[in-house]
C-alpha cells in the first residue's frame, strides 16, 4: 500500500469554456430537432434506444415455453430431466423425440397445441400477417361459404368453427381451434 498525500496535488485551474459554447450547443440542438422533424432521424447520443416490451415478453414467453415443453415431453416419455441448453438445441432435442410423441395421442395433442401457441405469439410479435383470400364455392364437409386460401402456406381451409371432416384422426375433431387444411394439390383434387 502506498500512503496517500496529506495535501491535494497542485492542479491547474480549469480553462474557461469557449466563448461560443452556448451558441454551438444551441445550434446542435436545433440541427438535431430539424433532422428528427424532416427525416425521423435522431442524432446519435440524443435519446435512448427504444425498448419494445412486447418483443422482450414474447421472447421470454417462447423461451420458457420451449423449456417447459421439453421437460413435459421427457417426463411423459419416462426420460431423465434434460440438461440445460439454449432454445435451438432444446428444439432439436424435442424434434428427435417426435416418434415417441406421436405414439402418445395426449402428448401429441399437447405438443401440437403448445407449438401452435408459441408460433402465433412469435408471429404477433414480428407483425407477420399472412394474406388471406376468400375462395369461391362451398366447403365439401360443412357446405358453408367459409373457404379461405393462404397463398404463403399454399393451403386452403374452412374457417367455419363447426366444420368437421370425415377423417377420424384429424385435429378438427379434438381441438376447437384447429381447422382441416388442404394443401394445394389436395384442394385441386377435392375441388374437381
Amino acid at each position: 500500500m502506498v500512503p496517500g498525500r496529506a495535501a491535494p496535488a497542485h492542479r491547474p485551474a480549469p480553462s474557461p469554456p469557449p466563448a461560443d459554447l452556448a451558441a454551438r450547443l444551441r445550434q446542435e440542438r436545433e440541427e438535431a430537432l430539424l433532422l428528427q422533424q424532416q427525416h425521423g432521424l435522431v442524432a446519435p447520443g440524443h435519446s435512448a434506444a427504444p425498448l419494445r416490451l412486447h418483443i422482450s415478453d414474447a421472447i421470454r414467453d417462447i423461451s420458457d415455453g420451449v423449456v417447459e415443453l421439453e421437460e413435459a415431453v421427457r417426463d411423459r416419455l419416462g426420460l431423465p430431466r434434460p440438461r440445460r441448453a439454449p432454445v435451438p438445441e432444446r428444439l432439436k432435442r424435442i424434434a428427435s423425440l417426435l416418434d415417441g410423441i406421436a405414439a402418445d395421442p395426449v402428448l401429441a395433442a399437447h405438443v401440437r397445441d403448445e407449438t401452435r401457441r408459441m408460433a402465433r405469439r412469435c408471429a404477433r410479435a414480428l407483425g407477420d400477417t399472412e394474406t388471406v383470400v376468400r375462395m369461391p364455392g362451398r366447403c365439401p364437409w360443412c357446405d358453408s361459404v367459409s373457404l379461405r386460401a393462404f397463398p404463403d402456406r399454399g393451403a386452403v381451409l374452412c374457417i367455419n368453427p363447426a366444420c368437421r371432416c370425415p377423417e377420424p384422426d384429424c385435429g378438427c375433431h379434438d381441438d376447437p381451434a384447429y381447422r382441416h387444411t388442404w394443401d394445394e394439390g389436395e384442394w385441386k383434387a377435392a375441388a374437381r
